[in-house]
């Protein structure tokens, strides 16, 4: 099975085209180690996540950013007190949402959503800044992972 957001233009690197969950270095990600860069993670790591406690990270990687992929600007504590600081993400990374937002857009109390579906041009805007790369972390299985205290989607498994 191919990996459906990344090509291999040459051994060892992707280029990410948009779909699924890719972290920028720098990114701290909530470990039984701490609060750690997603960029000093590797394989064995346990991340806490939400729906399943401490999981072994399988495997992290990095990608170029393809040149068309649209990024957003989410401003500290823009969804329910998070994230801890501002964050660049894809505007394809899936967030889960566990506040008036969720009820109000999805009619239930906690739902998983891109960003690009958030965006109100002051919390989360556009914004034409991009990271030099971004990182995938994959586990057995996708999971809410903690990325500055926003919760977020891993990769697809």
């Amino acid at each position: 099975m191919t990996d459906p957001f990344a090509t291999a233009p040459q051994a060892g690197v992707h280029v990410l085209h948009g779909l699924g969950a890719a972290l920028p270095p720098g990114t701290e990600i909530l470990t039984l180690a701490g609060a750690l860069p997603a960029e000093a993670l590797y394989p064995g790591e346990r991340v806490i996540t939400r729906d399943a406690g401490a999981q072994p990270l399988l495997e992290i990687t990095r990608h170029t950013v393809a040149a068309d992929m649209r990024f957003i600007h989410v401003s500290r504590d823009a969804l329910g007190g998070k994230p801890t600081r501002d964050l660049l993400l894809p505007a394809t990374q899936p967030v889960l949402l566990r506040d008036w937002r969720a009820q109000a857009m999805f009619g239930t109390p906690s739902a998983r959503v891109a960003l690009s579906r958030l965006v109100d041009g002051e919390h989360l805007r556009w914004s034409d800044a991009r990271p030099a790369a971004l990182l995938s972390l994959r586990f057995r299985r996708e999971h809410v992972i903690y990325a500055d205290g926003l919760e977020v989607m891993s990769a697809h498994a």
